[in-house]
């Protein structure tokens, strides 16, 4: 970011800023004195966090009700951006918002997997384009929320690891073609979180065993329940919003910014891993992880 910028206040803009790890960036970089701009799926949502900023006597917060899967509703949200910075650039984008669809990949539906490639990959592109002229402007930053599963998928995750994957492709490409214009792009790889998602996931597990016809369940029941135990476990003991919230706020002031940023040491073990380790030795660890190997 340029030193202009520290002129006024520094910027940004937050998808999923309403809960979980998205409402403590927002508040994280409100504290610094940051305007942050963000959008929310409710009313309650935008409301509970300006309440929370207006106690914490921190910087502006100003959060939109978008669907990032709607084109139009992210250009909207911009317009309102550009009219709030009043001429002046943006300084930050941080692209947080994301589903989850656990499960067998036989078992789900194509329509479940596009819908998590929606928000997790097409969301995030509409989000990037918008405001890419703003981050132009400032010669600002993008900062991707990714995961450690798009360089290490799971079982049981697939969706959520391919879309996750799929823009540690594209932070690739953005990151070459956006260098001439002086905005870096930064993929930030977090392992478990210990946020609103454990218990929401938990939910779509149980639904998605639930589901299951008698012939899935004999197929994969077993195995299935097993991940879940072990998955549980992990998110449970994974880094709270917070504490997470504010390394990713460090990465993204980080000078120079950094290419990929694992959060969290899971992250940083297991992405080593995938660094030293062979395809076959990979396999091995997921079934470990999980128990898989146990099950016979």
């Amino acid at each position: 970011m340029t030193d202009t910028n520290k002129q006024r206040e520094p910027t940004v803009a937050i998808t999923g800023a309403g809960s979980g790890l998205g409402q403590e960036l927002a508040l994280g970089f409100s504290a610094k004195g940051y305007r942050v701009f963000g959008t929310s799926q409710s009313a309650n949502e935008a409301t509970e966090l300006q309440n929370q900023s207006t106690a914490a006597d921190g910087g502006e917060i100003i959060l939109t009700i978008t669907d990032i899967t709607k084109e139009e509703q992210v250009n909207n949200w911009k317009e309102q951006v550009i009219k709030l910075l009043n001429g002046d650039g943006l300084d930050l984008l941080i692209n947080n918002a994301g589903v989850l669809t656990p499960g067998p990949m036989e078992v789900l539906s194509l329509s479940a997997i596009r819908h998590e490639f929606e928000v997790n990959v097409f969301g995030s592109l509409a989000t990037i384009h918008a405001f890419l002229p703003l981050l132009r402007q400032a010669k600002g930053r993008i900062v991707q929320i990714g995961s450690m599963t798009g360089r290490f998928p799971l079982p049981f995750s697939g969706p959520s690891s391919a879309s996750k994957a799929a823009m540690e492709a594209f932070a690739d490409v953005y990151r070459t073609e956006l260098k001439p214009f002086g905005i870096d792009f930064i993929m930030v790889q977090p392992g478990a979180l210990l946020t609103g998602g454990p218990a929401k996931t938990a939910a779509q597990l149980e639904q998605i065993s639930e589901n299951m016809t008698v012939e899935q369940k004999k197929l994969y029941g077993k195995y299935f329940d097993q991940f879940v135990t072990a998955l549980n476990k992990m998110q449970n003991s994974g880094l709270t919003a917070s504490k997470a919230a504010a390394r990713i706020i460090e990465i993204s002031e980080q000078v120079p910014a950094p290419i990929r940023a694992p959060v969290g040491k899971d992250a940083e073990e297991l992405l080593r891993a995938v660094r030293e380790k062979s395809d076959m030795e990979l396999d091995r660890m997921k079934a470990q992880i999980f128990g898989l190997n146990e099950l016979k």
